[in-house]
């Protein structure tokens, strides 16, 4: 029986990806097909998961080149298995089918580029697509704010249309309420909170907030558009007149495209000092998705999120946080 957690939302400072990798402890490590892990940064990230008892590793890639990191930074990975390939697109592509065959529960991205990793997982005969749109969600902790923040889409979606949007949104509610979060507030934004033809990312926030009074957007209460300081700052929502249930309170905030997302998301890393995991979703299991620029914290919140979703996903009954 799943166990019941304490809301990740009402920790102080980090210790909400704390409290979140200490959940994840409580649920078996998972088989984890890891593509290309061929320098220290990836390596070391793949054991400090498996130290902590989140994830089981098949290394994928050229045997002697990771045998090689390994040994000039002194990490053990005696205990893995590795299943030797020539480059990163054949990693890519074994670590796929490891997953199609049942081999493996999880993918984690090692350091080839996202796009051969996420070109392999799109595949339509060979790779792990599903009917949804593959999405990223950040999972953002940042210190000076009470709430733990969903961010989507800053890494996959480039420019999205009114339907992958419907997708984006879907996938990052279902992983909320997969985290045992209950019922996310979900915030279109834009740079202005009034719907406005001449900024087409209004338009399309009105329309998905319809879409979900219809039922094509389920499980999460969504308002917008809505600029980013009226998303999160109940002061700010009062100051402008906005009255929702999402206004300054939201959880997930849904950008206008990729390059909004990733600077929104960065800039609460570089400024706020805030810890940014990465999965990828839509796909057959979860995809941790890590930068080389990840501190080891984001490295295990990101393996804790995606051990969560899959267990979820295995048991249909949500994991509760």
């Amino acid at each position: 029986m799943a166990k019941k957690i304490a809301n990740v939302s009402e920790l102080r400072r980090h210790d909400k990806y704390e409290r979140l990798i200490a959940v994840a402890k409580q649920h078996p490590a998972l088989a984890t097909a890891v593509a290309h892990p061929c320098d220290e940064t990836s390596l070391r990230g793949v054991l400090e998961a498996f130290e902590a008892g989140l994830v089981v590793p098949i290394l994928v890639g050229p045997t002697r080149r990771i045998e090689e990191v390994a040994s000039r930074h002194g990490l053990d990975i005696g205990r893995f298995e590795i299943v030797d390939v020539a480059h990163s697109q054949a990693a890519a592509s074994k670590a796929v089918e490891l997953v199609r065959t049942g081999r493996a529960r999880l993918l984690m991205k090692g350091s080839l580029h996202s796009d051969e990793l996420l070109g392999a997982v799109a595949q339509r005969d060979t790779g792990l697509r599903t009917g949804r749109r593959i999405s990223h969600v950040f999972v953002m902790d940042v210190p000076t704010h009470p709430k733990t923040l969903f961010i989507t889409d800053a890494a996959v979606n480039i420019a999205p249309d009114l339907l992958a949007k419907r997708d984006i949104i879907q996938n990052a509610i279902d992983l909320y309420s997969a985290l045992g979060l209950g019922t996310p507030k979900v915030a279109i934004l834009s740079a202005v909170e009034t719907v406005t033809p001449s900024i087409p990312s209004t338009i399309e926030a009105a329309a998905l907030c319809k879409m979900a009074d219809r039922g094509q957007i389920t499980g999460g209460e969504l308002d917008g558009p809505l600029a980013f300081d009226n998303a999160i700052s109940p002061e700010a929502a009062r100051i402008k007149g906005i009255h929702s249930s999402v206004a300054g309170q939201a959880e997930i905030l849904v950008v206008p495209d990729l390059e909004a997302g990733n600077m929104l998301a960065k800039n609460l890393s570089f400024l706020s000092h805030a810890d940014a995991a990465g999965i990828v979703l839509g796909a057959r299991v979860p995809v941790i998705l890590t930068s080389r620029a990840d501190n080891v914290r984001s490295r295990m919140a990101s393996a804790a999120v995606a051990m969560l979703l899959a267990h979820r996903q295995q048991a249909k009954e949500p994991v509760r946080a």
